[in-house]
């Protein structure tokens, strides 16, 4: 959630300066042609949009139930997946936003259930085998373990 909530204070920083941009005395068109206002309005649209998708992602996660899984319980949202791939072990957290990060030192791999991965892995118990494509590539994973 850190990660998240920084990444939200960077955007909305970013927003406010793309904003003020737009509207700065400076951005004021010299002449017809000069579209400097209207593109700094449309990077500022674009910061507002993802300030917004992020502030709903972090919602998300906070309201991600919080519990231990059961010993051979299906990974759902919050499950720590154990997978074996090629004989190297891979950690992956599924949660509802955030995916792509890495965490405890690239260790643990955030994946969402919208990511191919994480569709893959959702529902899987220990013992489990699953292929996926990601970026064009063909991964057959087998799960040790879901936590």
């Amino acid at each position: 959630m850190t990660i998240l909530a920084a990444d939200l204070a960077a955007r909305e920083r970013a927003h406010r300066a793309a904003r003020e941009g737009a509207t700065h005395e400076e951005a004021k068109p010299e002449n017809d042609k000069d579209t400097r206002a209207l593109e700094a309005s449309y990077l500022a649209r674009g910061e507002a949009l993802r300030v917004e998708e992020l502030r709903k992602g972090l919602e998300d996660v906070r309201a991600m139930p919080a519990r231990a899984l059961r010993e051979g319980e299906r990974a759902a949202l919050g499950a720590l997946v154990v997978a074996d791939e090629d004989g190297h072990a891979s950690v992956f957290w599924l949660v509802p936003y955030g995916g792509g990060t890495r965490l405890a030192g690239g260790e643990v791999q955030v994946v969402t259930p919208k990511s191919p991965l994480g569709r893959a892995l959702l529902g899987k118990v220990a013992g489990d085998d699953c292929e996926v494509v990601v970026a064009g590539k063909t991964r057959a994973l087998s799960v040790t373990s879901v936590e």
